[in-house]
């Protein structure tokens, strides 16, 4: 946990020390956790109002920001990527138009809703679980809005279990899911943290929110992530095989027979060279036009989608990273909008 993330907990401990009623405690957490709901809630429905008023939308993608950061394993640079995710999207360096050709500036395509207020809920001493329960809820708010579909912006990878979960209940069934990732981040439980970022996809398959589960860009997998890989029944594409498996993934069809696909997008899956700005620096990655390929090609009913693990702290190549998860968002934002 880093220092910043410690100070809540720090706050709860001397408010427990000081003898302060528990119940004072949880009333003034729920009323931050129901402040932070209200923010997204009324958000979402202006922004869902609008695009109904302009009419012509059958899906619309809209960003979400959860900078959590906590539980990595190693950096907590991750909590602080959203806002500079979105200051790339929108750097006048680059137009706004997406490869295929869909025009983010009209909100039909692209709307934002803002961030899920992580460290402000953490520094009044709320739990993982009610925060886990906090992400999940705001997810929801944003698919209440049709057609809103949530475009997640981490953040550290543990945030996709909730984001799934939330997607999975919302819909009423299991998804397909594509990961993309040096890891299969399906630990048990890494370092005793079970929600930690290296365990995202072993509680989402535990809940039962994936019919199917592909992670493609492996090339940093323990036995225990084969293992758990057979337990779940992952289709796990490592990279040392890619030359071979790149006729099948840059033309993949998903969903067929459940309530849509579901994209994960870890920056680290890119090799270092296209994208150092990440905690994992993994030699031997796609590149960047490996994954276009991959998601211009994919056949799928792509209800929501996530780009996580880029750190800031670390971009030191003149924002680069930030570029590079920029350009996902916005191309993830063409599979999403219709």
């Amino acid at each position: 946990m880093n220092s910043v993330g410690r100070r809540g907990i720090r706050y709860l401990h001397k408010l427990n020390a000081a003898n302060v009623p528990s119940e004072l405690i949880e009333n003034g957490q729920n009323r931050v956790i129901e402040a932070s709901l209200t923010l997204i809630r009324e958000r979402a429905k202006l922004k869902g109002e609008l695009i109904r008023a302009m009419g012509g939308a059958v899906a619309s993608a809209s960003l979400l920001g959860v900078p959590l950061g906590h539980n990595s394993s190693f950096l907590q640079g991750p909590a602080f990527a959203p806002p500079r995710i979105r200051e790339a999207i929108w750097c006048g360096s680059t137009n706004s138009t997406t490869e295929e050709g869909k025009e983010l500036n009209d909100p039909r395509i692209l709307t934002d809703v803002g961030d899920v207020p992580i460290q402000e809920i953490r520094d009044c001493g709320v739990d993982d679980d009610r925060l886990m329960n906090t992400v999940s809820e705001s997810v929801k708010l944003v698919m209440e809005q049709d057609p809103l579909r949530p475009l997640v912006l981490g953040g550290d990878h543990s945030i996709s279990f909730p984001v799934v979960r939330a997607v999975s209940e919302k819909l009423g069934g299991p998804l397909d899911i594509l990961h993309l990732d040096a890891h299969p981040d399906i630990y048990h439980s890494f370092e005793g943290n079970k929600y930690s970022h290296a365990s995202s996809f072993a509680r989402i398959m535990e809940g039962g929110y994936a019919r199917r589960l592909l992670q493609v860009g492996i090339r940093s997998i323990t036995s225990e992530g084969r293992e758990q890989g057979k337990k779940f029944g992952v289709e796990q594409y490592e990279m040392r095989t890619f030359s071979r498996d790149r006729q099948i993934l840059e033309n993949l069809k998903l969903g067929e027979g459940v309530k849509g696909v579901y994209i994960s997008v870890d920056v680290d899956c890119l090799d270092p060279a296209f994208a150092p700005g990440v905690s994992h620096i993994e030699p031997g990655g796609l590149s960047f036009r490996d994954v276009l390929n991959i998601l211009h090609n994919l056949q799928a009913d792509v209800v929501a989608a996530d780009v996580v693990e880029f750190n800031p702290q670390r971009d030191t190549v003149d924002g680069m990273t930030a570029m590079v998860a920029a350009k996902l968002v916005r191309e993830l934002t063409a599979k999403i909008s219709k």
